[in-house]
């Protein structure tokens, strides 16, 4: 993606964030900011991996979510602010969303966002090029947490119980054991990858929106399968089948060549084990 057209996503989400509360559909956003909505349309998907709804939806959802933690308003007035016509239908997608009802997760008093705010910062020197690009992926360091963690909030889409406090720490842990791994353009991270020696799994697969047809998940595949965990059958998670909170997570999985296992529940969410085994990972 050109970088005027990332100039253009920003001025795009600079509108829907300051119109969040009136819940702009795609023909209202197109007329604000000059474009035809077709256009608009495939420039937005290929830069967030969402549409305009859908983003718009995945932001109220988890500002209402933050109001059902830190205030006491009733629940009505958070799904009419959110733009739902009854608590009824919030409730709905809430729960979709969320795996657990607004009520309970409001009793459980522990906020963590669906979807925070898409920022596109970085100079992105690689991604107009039109060849292979040949990544270089490196063991990170202390000085990569904070645009480790710039990449974190921009793919917290693909991680539905993700809390940036804790998720800090154990960053910290992974990288003094090396087991964090990190592809940067320039100084942006464009890649990142926690995995565990221990359990022979990857934890925490990122790529940037803007890259992901640049071949960064498989080139971690090849360095955990060729160096980190060489020979061994390797494990990770993802949504189950029909989430309607995934944006292409169990896709990018599948596409590796990991094969469907066992159903798990992590943290009190519907997650599936995918499994990459030694004669797969040859073909």
């Amino acid at each position: 993606m050109p970088k005027n057209s990332v100039g253009s996503i920003l001025s795009v989400i600079d509108y829907i964030e300051s119109h969040l509360a009136e819940a702009p559909d795609l023909d209202a956003v197109a007329e604000a900011v000059h474009y035809s909505k077709y256009y608009l349309h495939r420039m937005f998907t290929e830069a967030t991996g969402l549409t305009i709804h859908d983003y718009l939806q995945r932001r109220r959802l988890t500002e209402a979510a933050k109001l059902l933690v830190f205030s006491d308003r009733p629940i009505l007035g958070i799904a009419l602010d959110a733009g739902f016509e009854s608590q009824q239908s919030f409730t709905s997608v809430f729960t979709a969303m969320y795996k657990i009802p607004p009520s309970r997760y409001r009793e459980n008093e522990e906020f963590y966002p669906l979807q925070l705010r898409f920022e596109l910062e970085g100079s992105y020197q690689m991604l107009n090029r039109k060849d292979d690009v040949l990544w270089e992926i490196a063991f990170a360091a202390e000085e990569d947490i904070p645009c480790w963690m710039e990449l974190v909030r921009l793919v917290i889409d693909g991680f539905p119980h993700l809390k940036e406090e804790e998720y800090l720490s154990e960053l910290k842990h992974r990288i003094r054991t090396r087991q964090a791994l990190i592809v940067k353009d320039g100084k942006t991270a464009v890649g990142i990858l926690l995995f565990s020696y221990n359990r022979g799994s990857i934890d925490f697969l990122g790529c940037h929106p803007l890259y992901r047809k640049k071949g960064i998940p498989r080139a971690f595949l090849g360095k955990v399968m060729n160096e980190c965990l060489k020979g061994r059958e390797i494990t990770t998670t993802t949504f189950r089948r029909g989430d309607r909170a995934d944006t292409g997570h169990r896709k990018t999985i599948k596409e590796l060549g990991f094969a469907e296992g066992e159903l798990l529940e992590e943290f009190g969410y519907p997650t599936q084990q995918f499994v990459l085994r030694q004669e797969a990972s040859h073909e």
